[in-house]
């Protein structure tokens, strides 16, 4: 049986971890499979992952320390901006000399880098007799330094796989004469028997990273702009991250405790709980590369709502078809394109219905085969 090894900076909560768990289950009855960690920074991964399945990580006993570095900066407490920035750096060099030692030894028949920082790691130090892969998640958003360090992190890799087909045109044109083939496969969406929400109540519901690219607090707003029409409305907001309790603070401000409920970060099985008694999914985010908690809705046939700045929004959502797309930010819209589809059921019914056979597209079996149409 051939191994593939998946290169990951930690198996915390996020869409590329749930990506790479997704990945790593379908791939496991067919290969030997085995996930190497940068961070520990949870004593389990956040996401279930096969028995089957062997997780190594390099660095065990530290992890990131951004937050409390911008803390002591913002206190300009010198002495301790100095032991963050003195951890700080010694956590950089492990980083990297850790990885490194790993590539050097490691003999897998496939090794998948899922970040910029380990594809040019992987290119320089990785086993000449592995197949190196690259796979990108994150959205350029015509960042050029980004995006050429992208490029020049994949060039001594064998293949590099995009998540959507806008992301494959850009790469494409600048790889096309490398040795580095680049090609599409979307990200998949494993649930397990979904069951068809009712669409039935007044229950919205959000799955995210509390960090500022999701823009909760347009969230908070665009909620705040409802309840004056729709007063028994409910928001379920379920994930966490850095911002958790700034958010939790402006629900508080706004008054919205009883309307808002925070979840915190919480499994599979509770998420497709909560979507299968939802009837419509927001998202406000301001950059979503895929989108893949629109999926895990449209598998329970929830409609969305989501402003048109995240690509990964306009790839999954057809306007008026399966749901909704705001341009422009527009909170006022989008709030009144909620309290229209609440008081339209038979449109929302439609939508829900739609928006199922989106999700049959990125059903396992379809996107897993791709992969292994690499791996053979």
């Amino acid at each position: 049986m051939k191994k593939v090894q998946i290169i990951a900076l930690h198996l915390s909560y996020g869409g590329i971890e749930k990506a790479i768990s997704d990945l790593a289950n379908n791939l496991s009855d067919d290969y030997e499979v085995e996930i190497v960690s940068t961070y520990k920074i949870n004593e389990n991964p956040a996401y279930n992952l096969n028995k089957n399945i062997n997780v190594r990580y390099l660095i065990e006993d530290m992890v990131p320390n951004r937050e409390s570095f911008y803390k002591a900066l913002k206190k300009f407490n010198i002495i301790k901006l100095f032991k963050e920035m003195f951890y700080s750096i010694k956590l950089l060099h492990l980083k990297k000399s850790c990885m490194i030692k790993h590539l050097k030894k490691t003999s897998a028949d496939y090794i998948i880098s899922t970040r910029e920082f380990h594809n040019k790691l992987l290119g320089k130090y990785g086993n000449n007799n592995s197949i190196k892969i690259g796979w990108e998640h994150s959205h350029h958003h015509g960042n050029r330094s980004y995006f050429k360090k992208v490029v020049n992190s994949v060039k001594k890799l064998n293949y590099f796989v995009l998540v959507s087909e806008e992301l494959f045109s850009d790469y494409h044109d600048e790889l096309v004469d490398t040795n580095c083939k680049c090609i599409y496969i979307p990200n998949m969406i494993d649930v397990k028997k979904p069951i068809k929400s009712k669409l039935s109540n007044n229950n919205l519901i959000c799955v995210s990273r509390f960090s500022k690219e999701k823009g909760i607090s347009d969230l908070i707003d665009v909620i705040n702009l409802v309840k004056n029409d729709y007063n028994d409305v409910k928001l379920n907001l379920i994930g966490s991250g850095p911002l958790y309790e700034p958010i939790k603070n402006y629900i508080a401000s706004n008054k919205l405790d009883s309307i808002i409920t925070l979840h915190g970060f919480k499994d599979s099985d509770y998420i497709h709980n909560e979507l299968s008694n939802s009837s419509l999914y927001v998202m406000t985010s301001f950059t979503e590369s895929f989108g893949i908690s629109l999926l895990e809705a449209f598998s329970h046939g929830v409609p969305a709502i989501a402003f048109d700045s995240a690509e990964g929004a306009r790839k999954l959502i057809t306007n008026k078809k399966n749901g909704v797309l705001i341009k422009n930010r527009d909170k006022n819209l989008m709030a009144k394109s909620i309290i229209d589809l609440l008081n339209n059921r038979k449109l929302l019914s439609e939508y829900g219905k739609n928006s199922l056979n989106v999700y049959n597209k990125y059903t396992p079996d379809k996107v897993i085969s791709l992969w292994k149409k690499i791996l053979k």
